[in-house]
């Protein structure tokens, strides 16, 4: 069975448990980010370094700058342990990722959306952090913080009239 139609079983942290994890890290350091404006990293990037207070480090063994930010060869290479590893790599990378992840002081272990891999998390919980998989930092953060309908996501109000801004 492939990786992608595998039976899920993993239970990840609820919403008051993910926003904790927000709420405690500080630095974030986005593996596999891209300087390429249509991808995922990139927009995820963006909106923590405008949005959020977190330190952010790119990680990316061949670009040398993304949004004006220095980018590292790896995770080894940062100038501190980060709170949370944002991970958008490809599958088979994913237990490689844990491991500099580990080998860094770590506190969260974080595959971004359509990432999955449930020996990743048991491994990661097993060594103490905590583990999000299948979610977006930013939308998670947006959702938390009120910024949700910035993006046309639901901001939980129910109306058949359009919402005016004051």
């Amino acid at each position: 069975m492939s990786a992608s139609t595998a039976e899920r079983t993993w239970s990840g942290p609820s919403a008051p448990e993910r926003l904790e994890i927000l709420h405690n890290t500080r630095s974030i350091a986005i593996v596999g980010a891209s300087n390429k404006p249509s991808r995922a990293s990139y927009f995820v990037a963006t909106y923590l370094l405008s949005s959020t207070s977190y330190t952010v480090y790119f990680v990316n063994p061949v670009v040398d700058e993304i949004l004006g930010q220095p980018v590292y060869k790896s995770l080894a290479d940062l100038p501190e342990a980060p709170d949370l590893v944002e991970v958008f790599r490809k599958h088979d990378d994913l237990p490689g990722v844990l491991e500099e992840a580990k080998a860094a002081g770590a506190k969260t272990l974080w595959l971004q959306l359509g990432s999955w891999h449930e020996q990743v998390a048991a491994d990661a919980e097993a060594a103490g952090l905590n583990v999000v998989m299948d979610r977006c930092v930013k939308i998670e953060h947006a959702r938390f913080h009120g910024g949700l309908h910035l993006a046309g996501f639901n901001t939980g109000v129910i109306s058949s009239k359009r919402q005016v801004l004051a």
